[in-house]
Order: structure tokens, then C-alpha cells, then sequence
């Protein structure tokens, strides 16, 4: 109690615009990200596995495993073990490519595009309602800030798709 009583009179730090931003964008995503669980959740997928899903509809001859771990939105340490889930559910497959036999190939199975199928209208839904009040102009100008503060400090070599 003592502690708390001599940090209450000392003034508090002032966060740098920087930080504020930081922390802007962290309190935003997890917002919007949490307005999507639901729909996801009624479909038993978290947003990795939903993720991933997308990656292989946007390719459907197939990805290996390091290639599909390039393209996530956020890391996944496990990226096996997160595959091996879906294709127990039967929402993908996996094979070697016969050019190449030390490479595995993931493809979306036709169970994997129903249940984005299912997905695609909901999740649309809720990007208008949590997005939609910004307007067209506004949410050009949002994504283009938000690509050119993935593109810096590192030229956007930490993740290939910024």
C-alpha cells in the first residue's frame, strides 16, 4: 500500500503517438476479431483453422506447409498439428507431389468450400456492421495506412504478403 501511495503522486508517463497507435491497432483487432467468433464458432473453426481455409480456397492446386505458414494472418508455431485438425474434419487433404516426393501438398476439400461457403455471407455481414459507418474513402485510406505500417521499419520482409 505504502508503493501504491508514492507512485499515486508521481505524474504518469505520457505514451508517445507511436505507442497510442500501437495500442489502438491491438484494441481494434481484438474487437473485430471477437465480432467473428461467433460465426466461426457455429461451424467448429477458429480463426487460424479459418484462415488457413481461405489460403487454400485462393489455391486450389494446393500449398505446401511452409508456404501456407508464410500467407497467415498471425503465426502458428504448429502449423502441422493445425493441418492434421482439418484434415481429420475432412477440410482438406494432403499429398506428396509426385515431381517432388519430400513435398506434402494441401488442398481445400469440397467439405472445406461448403463451410466457407456458409462462412462467406455472415463474415461479410459482420465486416459491414463493425467496418461499414467508415465509407468507401475512409476504408481506402484505412487499408493503405495499415499496408504502409506493415511495410516499415523492415521493407515488409517479416511477412511477404504486407
Amino acid at each position: 500500500m505504502a508503493e501504491s501511495a508514492k507512485l499515486a503522486g508521481k505524474p504518469r508517463r505520457v505514451a508517445s503517438q507511436e505507442e497510442t497507435a500501437f495500442l489502438e491497432l491491438l484494441r481494434t483487432s481484438d474487437q473485430m476479431t471477437r465480432g467473428l467468433v461467433p460465426a466461426l464458432k457455429a461451424e467448429g473453426l477458429s480463426m487460424t483453422q479459418y484462415n488457413v481455409l481461405r489460403i487454400l480456397r485462393g489455391a486450389p492446386e494446393g500449398l505446401p506447409c511452409g508456404e501456407i505458414g508464410v500467407r497467415m494472418i498471425t503465426r502458428d508455431p504448429d502449423i502441422t498439428r493445425l493441418l492434421d485438425r482439418l484434415e481429420k474434419r475432412t477440410l482438406i487433404s494432403r499429398c506428396r507431389e509426385a515431381d517432388d516426393r519430400r513435398t506434402v501438398l494441401s488442398r481445400i476439400s469440397a467439405q472445406g468450400l461448403k463451410v466457407l461457403a456458409r462462412l462467406d455471407e455472415p463474415l461479410q455481414e459482420a465486416h459491414r456492421e463493425q467496418l461499414g459507418h467508415l465509407g468507401k474513402k475512409r476504408l481506402k485510406t484505412l487499408c493503405d495506412l495499415l499496408r504502409s505500417a506493415r511495410r516499415h521499419p523492415d521493407g515488409g520482409r517479416s511477412h511477404p504478403h504486407a
